[in-house]
C-alpha cells in the first residue's frame, strides 16, 4: 500500500470480508515456488482471506494440495479457490464453524477422501472484539472468543491427528499480544496465549509420533480482522506503532508458515516466530 497504514474504514460485525476493504490485503500471490511441498496436502483454518488465503496461495505454489475451512465468507472463499486453480493447483473450500465438533471432523474426513493423505494443519481462524474495561467482557463474548481462537483449534487437531504421521507438521496462528497483551483485546489476547502453551505442550506430546507443532506470532497484519474489530479513527492507525511503522502484510507473513510447514525446518518442533514489524519479544 501507498501510505504506511491504511486508510480509514471498518465493517459491522465478523468475520470482516477482504473484497470490501481498501487497499485489498496483499497475499503476494506471484511469489514463485520451489516444490517444497509437492505431494503433500494441507488443510487450512480460515483460509479464504487474509493470512489464510496468503498460506493457501504459497502452499499451492510450492506443490501442495489444499483444503481451505471457513465460517460464511463466501465470496472470499471463491476467490481464493479460483487464485489456486488459476495457477494449476488443487483446493477445496469448506463452510462452517470449526468450533463445532461435528464439522471439525466432516472437514478432515473430507480432506482424506478427496486427497488420500493428510500432512500439515494449519490452525489459523480467529476472532477477536475490543473492550476498554474489563467489565465490558460477558460470559457469551469469552466463550464465543475462546470457543473460536482454542476450542476450535483443539476439535480440529484433535480430528486431523489420526491422519498426520511421521514428518507432518501443525501450524498455530498466535499473536504478538499473546507476549505483550492488549489493553483492549483482553480475552483476545488470552487466547493466545493459551495457544502458545498448546503449542509447546503438544510438541512434546507427539515429538515421538515424528509429528512437529510450532507456531507463528504475527504483529499487526493487514487483514479483514482489523476493520471488523475497530473503529475507522483506529484502522487509520493500524500498525504505526510497529518500528517499521506500519502494518505487515499477509505475504509477508505466510513465509513463516512454508518454512514450519516443509523440511527446511526439520530440527525446529515447540518454538515460534515472529513476524511482527520489529518488535523485540522475549528479549
Amino acid at each position: 500500500m501507498s501510505d504506511p497504514t491504511p486508510p480509514p474504514q471498518e465493517q459491522r460485525g465478523q468475520p470482516g470480508r477482504e473484497g470490501e476493504m481498501r487497499p485489498e490485503p496483499d497475499p503476494g500471490a506471484e511469489r514463485p515456488g520451489a516444490g517444497r511441498l509437492r505431494g503433500r496436502t494441507a488443510i487450512i483454518s480460515g483460509g479464504d482471506s487474509g493470512i489464510g488465503r496468503a498460506v493457501a496461495l504459497d502452499f499451492a505454489a510450492e506443490g501442495a494440495a489444499v483444503t481451505i475451512l471457513y465460517l460464511d465468507e463466501h465470496d472470499d472463499a471463491a476467490t481464493t479457490r479460483t487464485m489456486i486453480e488459476e495457477r494449476g493447483g488443487s483446493c477445496r473450500a469448506v463452510a462452517g464453524d470449526i468450533g463445532d465438533r461435528a464439522h471439525c471432523e466432516s472437514a478432515v474426513a473430507g480432506h482424506v477422501d478427496r486427497f488420500g493423505r493428510l500432512d500439515v494443519l494449519v490452525n489459523n481462524a480467529g476472532e477477536q472484539h475490543t473492550a476498554k474495561a474489563l467489565e465490558e467482557i460477558d460470559l457469551d463474548q469469552l466463550e464465543r472468543t475462546f470457543r473460536t481462537n482454542v476450542f476450535g483449534m483443539f476439535l480440529l487437531t484433535r480430528a486431523a491427528l489420526q491422519h498426520l504421521g511421521e514428518g507432518a507438521a501443525i501450524i498455530n496462528t498466535a499473536s504478538v499480544t499473546a507476549f505483550r497483551g492488549h489493553p483492549i483485546l483482553m480475552d483476545y489476547a488470552a487466547t493466545k496465549g493459551a495457544i502458545i502453551a498448546f503449542t509447546r505442550s503438544l510438541a512434546a506430546n507427539v515429538v515421538d509420533r515424528g509429528i512437529r507443532v510450532n507456531a507463528v506470532a504475527p504483529g499487526p497484519v493487514w487483514t479483514p480482522l482489523i476493520p471488523a474489530s475497530f473503529s475507522a479513527d483506529q484502522v487509520d492507525d493500524f500498525g504505526g506503532s510497529t518500528p517499521m511503522g506500519r502494518p505487515g502484510q499477509p505475504g509477508e507473513i505466510s513465509p513463516a508458515y512454508v518454512f514450519l510447514a516443509c523440511e527446511d525446518s526439520s530440527y525446529m518442533t515447540g518454538q515460534t516466530l515472529h513476524p511482527n514489524g520489529g518488535e523485540p519479544v522475549g528479549g
